[in-house]
């Protein structure tokens, strides 16, 4: 029990309490590290200071980087300390001054994005892309099965809830003409996604994270939509892969759910077969539960203008987190706080578990109908796109990852 007499079933409860980064005053407020609990905003650097905490110093700098850079010993007993703290009448002067009503904060990008990876773990979604941009061949390639297939993205683009999203320009070539041309991209995509923060300390070029160690590294997970150009994506990915038809944007949302509130939801994956190389196989659980390389039981939801429009599924996901981090790093390359990588468009066997409108649509042949009557297969100028997520939590809880929005607005 906590004297915030929390709802138990409320997904910011104390078994959540995710980061983020936020002001009050508007956009240009001075920005503080909070945790959300319940339908507040803790504001952790004041609250740990009145409480003569000296760690203090890493909730100062107006971002999550310094406590990034702690590592999972500091991210656990400031977990600790604070499910003490909001649940100990005692503490009630520490922390009560210090919340904020969420409905009064302006949310910012929680972290410094240092490097921005995105991966393409669904099989599902993999198979639909494969059969829509190669019909006559097959929809895996060769590799696919034998390791996390990834593209090094832009982190300048990476962006929090609520940015606009300028529809981008680029090349395209009509499929009537035998020429490029230059304009508005005109299939305009969504791809629904967790991305993955890194943390704890960097690692030496040369030096490789082995699976065992992985999960260490691993701070939280926001929600992630990778807004997809599929005519600029369809001209220039062949033969080295996603370009401009990504790098545009690619919003994350604004709270953090840690990996310590996610342990309930661990689930082993859904089978690997072939089994992969010795660096990527993880080691099994105990009774069939999850082992080393798990799943998660997230749950997410896609909205287009109001309406829902799909509900996929993230333990269906071939690859696990720990797995693609890995992998990441097998030919030496670094990491350090602040990278960022997304999982790749969570899709399921189901058509309402398919997590992109290119496949929702199947390219715009089997256009959706919204709940205003009006027909899309992909984005208009004006249209908002808003992911929604939840997990559970220990004892039957629900955690909450809040909601990841972007309005599409015209080229310029």
């Amino acid at each position: 029990m906590t004297w915030l007499d929390l709802p138990a079933d409320h997904p910011f409860g104390l078994h959540n309490l995710p980061y983020g980064v936020f002001s009050t005053g508007g956009p240009d407020g001075e920005r503080r590290v909070g945790v959300r609990v319940g339908d507040h905003v803790l504001d952790l650097a004041a609250c740990a200071e009145r409480a003569g905490m000296e760690s203090a110093v890493v909730w100062r700098g107006g971002s999550l980087d310094a406590f990034l850079a702690e590592g999972r010993p500091a991210w656990t007993a400031a977990r600790a300390w604070l499910q003490d703290h909001l649940s100990d009448d005692a503490a009630r002067d520490c922390v009560e001054p210090n919340l904020v009503p969420v409905g009064e904060v302006t949310m910012h990008l929680p972290f410094t994005v240092a490097d921005y990876v995105d991966f393409y773990a669904s099989e599902h979604h993999a198979t639909n892309v494969g059969r829509i941009f190669r019909p006559d061949s097959e929809p895996l390639t060769p590799n696919w099965k034998h390791l996390p297939i990834g593209y090094h993205g832009r982190a300048g683009t990476v962006v929090v809830s609520g940015t606009d999203v300028v529809r981008p320009t680029g090349q395209r070539r009509p499929p009537t003409q035998e020429a490029p041309v230059f304009g508005p991209s005109v299939r305009l995509d969504i791809e629904a996604e967790l991305g993955f923060v890194v943390g704890g300390p960097a690692t030496g070029l040369g030096r490789r994270v082995d699976l065992d160690d992985a999960d260490d590294h691993l701070f939280g997970v926001v929600l992630l939509n990778d807004w997809s150009a599929r005519d600029l994506q369809a001209w220039e990915y062949v033969p080295l892969g996603p370009f401009l038809g990504k790098s545009f944007a690619t919003t994350v949302g604004p709270w953090v759910v840690t990996t310590d509130a996610l342990r309930a939801a661990r689930v082993p994956l859904p089978g690997q077969d072939p089994e992969p190389l010795p660096y990527l196989r993880g080691r099994d659980g105990a009774d069939g539960g999850p082992g080393t390389a798990y799943g998660l039981d997230v749950h997410v939801e896609v909205e287009w203008n109001g309406t829902a429009v799909s509900r996929p599924e993230y333990r269906d996901m071939y690859w696990s987190p720990v797995q693609m981090l890995t992998h990441l790093t097998v030919n030496g390359a670094t990491i350090r706080p602040g990278d960022l990588f997304g999982s790749g468009t969570i899709s399921g066997a189901d058509p309402g578990t398919r997590g992109s409108f290119l496949e929702l649509s199947w390219s715009g042949q089997e256009p959706l109908t919204l709940d205003d009557g009006s027909q899309r297969s992909f984005l208009e100028d004006g249209d908002t796109v808003t992911l929604r997520a939840t997990a559970p939590g220990p004892d039957g809880s629900v955690v909450g990852f809040g909601e990841c929005t972007g309005t599409v607005r015209p080229a310029v």
